[in-house]
Order: C-alpha cells, then structure tokens, then sequence
C-alpha cells in the first residue's frame, strides 16, 4: 500500500516520467504504482541502494542527480517513490 502523500505527488508529478497520464484519481494512481511494482522509500541513500540492488548504473552518480532522476519521485516528507516505466 502507498502513503496518500506519495499517490498524489505521482499524480501531479507523473509528466516527469511518462510522457501522457497512466493515472487521473488516486485509486488509479495505486493500481498503476503496484503494476509496476513502485516503492517507497525513506532517503536518497535508500534510492541509491535499491536501484543499485535492480541492476541500474547508478555508481557514478551523485545523490543530486539521483534525485533529479525520472524515476524518482520526492515526497514533500522528504521521502521517495520510486517508479520504474
């Protein structure tokens, strides 16, 4: 199950990742984040450790650019959601 905060930050945010809306209401929005199986995620280091663990390239990368990354969404808590389109 995701937090409220991390579906409605996917649905404003989605544009970053796709380039037409996958979800219009919260409860598409958490049918989708389980589809593909999105997850949430405390900090930034936490980001690094799970992409890395799912074979992404991400040892060069800085934790800015992380951040900044398509598939990582910031949470206003300052946590993430990750979601891999």
């Amino acid at each position: 199950m995701y937090s409220k905060e991390a579906l409605e930050t996917f649905l404003k945010k989605q544009g970053q990742l796709f380039d037409e809306p996958v979800a219009y209401d919260l409860e598409e929005a958490a049918e989708f984040l389980e589809e593909c199986m999105a997850v949430e995620v405390k900090s930034i280091k936490e980001v690094k450790a799970y992409l890395d663990d799912a074979g992404a390239d991400v040892e060069g990368m800085s934790l800015k650019e992380l951040e900044e990354a398509s598939e990582v969404f910031k949470l206003p808590s300052g946590k993430y959601l990750i979601v891999e389109g």
